[in-house]
């Protein structure tokens, strides 16, 4: 018996053992799978960025860094400048986020709060995610149809008033700069949400009842704590948004106006660079389809210093705390 029970913690040593190298294998096989999948993204991104390099090469080498500051785009005469273009894509998305920043961070915090019972949060946060499905072919058509009529008497009143001031100075015609920054607000809205509520919801209960049990307001809290602790969370949802800003197509092509202008007046239609890649680019000769890959490597340059901006913010900000 003696000799029995003396085997029992060898039994369970080498038990624990194998459950240890177990688990230490599938850790790294993990950590290298982990790896690998890095590797591979950015492979891809370089990838890709090197293909449109390649493409648009008969451009740059055409019109070199002068196509950054040139405003003529005709293809008749083979001569394209992008920047009202990259205008476009900057002053639509800084519209859109102006818009869906405090929209999308307040429902956020109102849908990770305890304002309303979980029975109705629910269903709202849900419906709320279903919005990012929505095709933007589909959002470009409802912005045709039941936007830009709805909106129509608001821009009429901004010309009538303050036409004065150059920002509204454009008769509206509907199709123009704020529309379609308006309605990308409205499509990278879910985005900010739907990862700001989660960064909220992750942090710990801790930091809350913490916070209250110092005396600090239900608001202090919030802005002052919680805020701040997910504040990487909210940017790199900002980030996302920004990016989808930049690159929607469709909806953009639908709603801008396409016209090939630098104009102060956000009533004014414009033009995005993936505005005009979409609406060029099924009938667009070899020179013109160079232009227009020239085009999209800005913009992806452009979406790659947004992040790097970011970044540096978030390092600033979490050295600070």
């Amino acid at each position: 018996m003696s000799a029995v029970t003396g085997d029992q913690p060898r039994q369970k040593w080498r038990e624990l053992e194998k459950q240890n190298n177990l688990v230490n294998t599938l850790d790294r096989v993990f950590y290298w799978l982990v790896i690998l999948g890095a590797v591979a993204i950015s492979a891809v991104l370089l990838w890709i960025g090197v293909q449109i390099a390649i493409s648009a090469l008969p451009a740059i080498r055409t019109f070199g860094l002068q196509f950054l500051v040139t405003t003529t785009w005709d293809p008749v005469r083979n001569i394209y400048g992008a920047l009202p273009q990259i205008y476009g894509t900057i002053v639509t998305s800084i519209i859109a986020l102006v818009i869906a920043i405090p929209v999308g961070v307040g429902v956020a915090v109102f849908l990770s709060e305890d304002f309303i019972p979980n029975s109705i949060r629910t269903p709202i946060a849900l419906a709320i995610e279903l919005i990012a499905a929505i095709p933007s072919v589909v959002v470009g058509l409802w912005g045709i149809f039941v936007f830009i009529p709805f909106i129509r008497p608001f821009y009429d009143f901004l010309h009538n008033n303050f036409g004065w001031i150059p920002l509204f100075s454009t008769a509206p015609r509907g199709n123009s700069l704020l529309t379609l920054g308006i309605v990308l607000a409205v499509m990278i809205s879910p985005t900010i949400i739907a990862i700001s509520r989660g960064s909220l919801i992750a942090l710990p209960r801790d930091l809350r009842q913490g916070a209250l049990a110092l005396g600090a307001t239900r608001w202090e809290t919030i802005l002052r704590v919680l805020i701040p602790a997910a504040f990487s969370g909210i940017v790199g949802s900002i980030m996302l948004a920004l990016g989808r800003a930049m690159g929607e197509t469709m909806a953009a092509a639908m709603l801008v106006g396409n016209s090939n202008q630098i104009t102060t007046s956000l009533l004014a239609p414009g033009a995005t660079i993936a505005s005009i890649i979409a609406a060029q680019f099924g009938e667009a000769g070899r020179d013109q389809v160079a232009a227009l890959l020239y085009s999209g490597l800005i913009l992806m340059i452009l979406t790659l210093i947004v992040n790097i901006l970011a970044e540096i913010i978030i390092q600033k900000f979490q050295n600070i705390e």
